[in-house]
């Protein structure tokens, strides 16, 4: 079926069951059944029931059912569908001031990234959302992202010097890769694995939870905690079903997103610890503790510089004050 006629479809069946008087929020994403994202929303529809008594409920769609994660922005844009959650790249398909979240180096720890989006500069990213017909509902977490390669253990900026590394379409991204000697090689996630099998790659950069998951592991030897930059999950709404919602299912919607938010947060923090002890126990060299200051310095400053020409300075100064 064409995206159009999806839409437009799934639109009429939308407008049908609000005139029906029915109280389900469709909350559809990419991710698996048994990623953390999906636990997460598992939760959160939880909590929506409970505190409803079952007058409002969360209908999950997960795994891509209802389409890719595009036609699920777009989707909720629309109001074809009415939650869905997409990593922070790609919402800054339309609004471009986002990719301040993935700025490389811009964040210090986990507790600087939770002060930043749960404050002010997690506010100035939901008025800007608004303008394109979402409302913010949550940060969910996908995490910092590491270095991995099979080539050599990157330890300081000059182990990095020729390696192809994969990373996203992000231009921050590759302008801190290149900044940092080495070349890097936008490609689509379903291919990374391939791509370093076959060589066609050395490495590529993701957070812990992700290289385990996508046994990464058994086509790379070497992983390097840089935690270079962060990747959000961005849980959003329609912004017409919000509106239409009363006060208190408003409330209740928020409440049970934060208390998500949490699980999801801490749930994470744990498993990292344990699927890093698989990595290891799988034979990946890990430097737990590359020189981060070094590669900070060569790339932070031009990275910042570049989007605050494009963007201003309101967000990353909000983001520094933080600290």
């Amino acid at each position: 079926m064409r995206l159009s006629t999806y839409l437009a479809a799934g639109a009429l069946a939308l407008g049908m069951m609000q005139q029906a008087g029915a109280a389900e929020l469709r909350f559809a994403h990419t991710n698996s059944p048994q990623s953390y994202g999906h636990m997460a929303a598992e939760k959160f529809a939880e909590i929506v029931a409970e505190k409803t008594n079952g007058d409002l409920t969360i209908g999950l769609y997960p795994a891509g059912q209802l389409g890719g994660g595009g036609d699920l922005l777009k989707g909720a844009r629309l109001g074809t569908i009415d939650i869905t959650m997409n990593g922070n790249p790609w919402y800054t398909g339309f609004n471009a001031v986002q990719n301040v979240l993935d700025l490389p180096f811009i964040f210090d720890d986990h507790a600087h990234v939770y002060r930043a989006l749960d404050g002010e500069v997690g506010e100035k990213i939901g008025e800007s959302l608004e303008a394109h017909g979402l409302k913010l509902l949550a940060f969910w977490e996908i995490g910092f992202r590491n270095v991995i390669n099979s080539k050599r253990p990157v330890k300081e900026p000059a182990d990095l010097a020729g390696l192809k590394i994969r990373t996203t379409g992000n231009k921050a991204h590759i302008s801190a890769f290149e900044l940092l000697g080495a070349n890097p090689q936008p490609l689509p996630f379903g291919e990374v694995y391939l791509a370093l099998q076959t060589n066609v790659i050395d490495g590529t950069e993701h957070p812990v939870n992700e290289i385990y998951e996508m046994k990464f592991q058994e086509v790379t030897d070497n992983l390097s905690l840089t935690n270079h930059a962060y990747t959000a999950m961005v849980v959003t709404m329609n912004l017409n079903r919000w509106k239409s919602l009363s006060e208190d299912e408003q409330t209740v919607v928020m409440e049970a997103a934060k208390e998500a938010t949490d699980y999801q947060r801490a749930l994470l923090a744990e498993e990292n610890v344990k699927r890093l002890q698989l990595l290891k126990d799988a034979g990946m060299a890990v430097v737990e503790d590359p020189d981060r200051e070094a590669f900070r310095a060569i790339v932070y400053d031009k990275v910042k510089a570049d989007y605050e020409a494009e963007f201003g300075d309101e967000l990353t100064t909000a983001i520094e004050a933080a600290r």
